[in-house]
């Protein structure tokens, strides 16, 4: 690839990766703090890059310059987000996923497809006791930060603002277009969480163990419904309202590893979870392509049970709520 080419193809996936509100040269000039006139220049080719801009353009928008060079090294460029209890906050990851979620929004072309092995964050938030269990032993288990070392759990531990938060990452993703892709392995994690607390003796009483679980019920009762609508709202809105947005694979293949694959009109981008909440991403072309397609192969072999095969969609259900219900006999 020549340098002109190179320059011209980074223009190109830079503008593929702005929302269609915004200006690519109004980007390139704020990122590279130039004129608008200068910023011009560059895009058309007039003006040569230098090495610093180039490595500027690539940093800030999360492009591989092996892809850029055409150099087949192997090599995918990350961008990993990890919590930090000192530095990076759990309000501010839920802060960062939603603005991830609300920039997806902004595209025309729009559509995410989660393959997952655990309930997938955003069914975490619907009802606040399920809100409240997950967001401290995610601090207490997963963080460990020193305030919860000696707590025992209890349902007002979480603060409005992460309620509110929590609640608002769902609204943003029920409005983009998704593919779930659920194995009935799912739930095992989040029920073991339970169990392990309940065993621990971090339960502060027998009355929360039961919320927990009533509100564990509640959720998959409700993703059922959105499941049959095909469509994704909140337990307090009508599904008649909302336009169809959501299909749901029961897949019996393979245990999911928690990948999310977000489109947004040309552009692929990979989120692979680890950690229980860290994650991963890459837009790199190499790496996508192929993964998009073994998704779609996946999903071939899955059943659709969104808005269809209501024996199947009720035998997958069934699989859930019995694990739960199970539990809550055994309390």
């Amino acid at each position: 690839m020549s340098p002109y080419q190179a320059q011209e193809f980074l223009f190109q996936r830079i503008k593929e990766l702005l929302p269609p509100h915004v200006s690519l040269v109004d980007a390139v000039a704020e990122t590279l703090h130039l004129s608008s006139d200068s910023a011009y220049r560059r895009i058309r080719g007039e003006t040569p890059m230098v090495l610093d801009e180039v490595k500027e353009l690539c940093q800030y928008y999360k492009i591989s310059l092996d892809q850029l060079l055409d150099v087949k090294s192997g090599s995918v460029l990350f961008q990993n987000v990890r919590i930090d209890i000192h530095n990076y906050t759990y309000e501010t990851y839920l802060s960062d996923l939603l603005k991830q979620v609300q920039y997806v929004n902004s595209f025309i072309q729009k559509e995410i497809i989660y393959l997952t092995k655990d309930v997938p964050i955003f069914h975490n938030f619907y009802f606040k006791p399920l809100i409240a269990f997950r967001y401290f032993f995610w601090m207490k288990s997963i963080l460990q930060k020193p305030e919860f070392a000696d707590r025992e759990f209890e349902l007002n531990c979480v603060s409005l603002e992460i309620e509110e938060l929590s609640r608002e990452l769902v609204r943003a993703y029920e409005k983009i277009p998704s593919t779930e892709i659920w194995n009935t392995e799912c739930i095992n994690s989040v029920i073991s969480q339970i169990e392990f607390y309940k065993d621990s003796g971090y339960f502060s009483s027998a009355a929360d163990i039961k919320t927990v679980y009533e509100s564990l019920e509640e959720t998959f009762l409700h993703l059922k419904n959105q499941v049959e609508y095909g469509c994704k709202f909140m337990p307090d809105e009508n599904p008649n309202t909302k336009k169809t947005n959501f299909r749901f694979f029961y897949n019996r293949v393979v245990l999911g590893d928690n990948t999310i694959m977000v489109m947004t009109d040309r552009v692929k981008t990979a989120f692979l979870n680890y950690d229980v909440l860290n994650y991963m991403l890459t837009r790199d072309e190499a790496f996508c392509s192929p993964r998009y397609d073994d998704l779609q192969n996946l999903m071939k072999k899955s059943t659709l049970i969104s808005q269809t095969s209501e024996k199947q969609r009720n035998i997958f259900f069934g699989i859930m709520l019995n694990k739960i219900e199970d539990r809550k006999r055994n309390l």
